[in-house]
């Protein structure tokens, strides 16, 4: 990919990428720019084998205000084909984030609205400092959040979607913690710690139990159980336990030795 304008990628530590918002003038508001090289620096992370975990970050006091006003002002103007295309955009970036192999962490330092949102909920970890807010402003707009509804619902519930998404209320970090929006709300002097936390967990297991777990979660959490789901389990484990890292880990397990990929 070419050198990205409105993010960062660094590499903070062996195996760690950190993908950072970098538009700090405007609540790091995302646009067509932001979408593609969101887009393309998580499709290029998940196939770089040397990167085990990402962090989702941003700069300023907000973590994402959701739509550039001057790209929304551009979209009132499209037709409906070109709306499709451009929130096929928007979709797939947040598919990039959620259906990455590698495990990803939102470091939410501030506030983060409706399409901010559904950056922090397509992650697979979220931890937010104390005193930042959440908002599903669309309705208020005369939208609605759409593209980001499979991954919001998915984090905060449907019920608690249907207060939130339906009366555009803000909420605060303790809130988004105890209905699921985010794992952890700890004080801003933490946010570190607690992120640092996580991205050593996701360093002392196995990559490809984790890139398997992933796949897991997203083909076994909706479904119903039935003898189909169950079936598919066992195939699940099954190849987990004959695969290489099963074999490594639990041989290191009953050897009591430390598995190759621990850090």
């Amino acid at each position: 990919m070419t050198d990205p304008t409105t993010i960062r990628i660094e590499r903070p530590a062996p195996a760690v990428a950190r993908v950072t918002l970098a538009r700090p003038e405007v609540r790091n508001a995302f646009n067509e720019v932001v979408i593609a090289e969101l887009t393309a620096a998580f499709r290029a992370l998940d196939t770089d084998d040397s990167v085990r975990v990402i962090v989702l970050a941003a700069d300023g006091s907000a973590f994402c205000a959701g739509a550039d006003l001057n790209w929304m002002r551009r979209m009132s103007g499209y037709s409906r084909d070109e709306n499709l295309a451009d929130a096929g955009a928007l979709a797939e970036m947040l598919r990039s984030i959620a259906a990455c192999r590698k495990p990803t962490i939102a470091r939410v330092q501030g506030d983060a609205y409706a399409g901010g949102m559904g950056l922090v909920a397509a992650c697979d970890v979220a931890v937010a400092a104390e005193g930042v807010h959440f908002c599903l402003s669309e309705v208020k707009l005369g939208l609605i959040p759409a593209t980001i509804s499979p991954y919001v619902i998915r984090a905060m519930g449907a019920h608690a979607a249907q207060r939130y998404f339906l009366t555009a209320e803000r909420f605060d970090a303790a809130t988004a913690s105890r209905i699921g929006t985010v794992h952890e709300a700890v004080a801003a002097d933490q946010l570190d710690a607690k992120v640092q936390h996580f991205v050593e967990a996701f360093l002392a297991a196995s990559p490809q139990a984790l890139a398997d777990c992933k796949r897991l979660l997203h083909d076994v959490g909706t479904q119903p159980v039935d003898a189909a789901l169950v079936a598919r389990t066992v195939a699940f484990i099954a190849d987990s336990r004959a695969s290489d890292d099963g074999r490594h880990g639990i041989a290191s397990f009953l050897g009591k030795t430390r598995p190759h990929w621990a850090a």
